[in-house]
């Protein structure tokens, strides 16, 4: 099961729907000043066709909840695509912390960590959904625009910063 909330709209449901304690790992107003604003949180629920022969997730699928985090935030965006302009992935960066068993909830944090001209480093980390100090993964991933009929970067789209400046 997925989520497709913003994580601010995650945050005041957790506040309204659980425990006190739960809410406060969720605002990032309770969050340390070191730590950036959280862009989106994504729920992934682990599938049994994740695991491998280790009994634990293959770690090709972290990819797949870090491309269906970044979707989901997407879909909450507004004109991040077009006919001259869409994203691919330039970089990829991943630390595995600790094995994911089945079952499990996650949410994959996303941050943005960096805005260039046609490029945005989002930062993320994958937790336990029930317990954000269970960190499975952590990294970051550089998305550039492109325009497709010539390859060249493009400007990133202004919807993007702006979702990214106001998180």
């Amino acid at each position: 099961m997925s989520s497709t909330q913003p994580a601010s709209e995650q945050r005041t449901r957790a506040r309204k729907t659980e425990a006190p304690e739960r809410a406060s790992a969720m605002d990032n107003a309770d969050a340390p000043a070191n730590q950036p604003r959280a862009l989106f949180v994504a729920s992934i629920g682990v599938r049994w066709r994740d695991l491998d022969a280790f009994n634990h997730v293959n770690n090709s699928n972290y990819l797949t909840y870090l491309e269906e985090a970044r979707l989901q935030w997407l879909r909450h965006v507004p004109g991040w695509f077009d006919e001259q302009s869409m994203p691919v992935l330039a970089a990829s960066e991943i630390n595995y912390r600790r094995p994911i068993e089945w079952p499990a909830q996650l949410h994959v944090e996303l941050t943005c960590e960096r805005l260039g001209n046609s490029s945005i480093t989002l930062a993320h980390r994958i937790v336990d959904a029930d317990d954000d100090t269970q960190l499975y993964s952590d990294g970051k991933v550089v998305m550039v625009w492109m325009n497709p009929a010539t390859g060249k970067p493009v400007p990133l789209p202004r919807s993007i910063r702006d979702a990214a400046e106001g998180a």
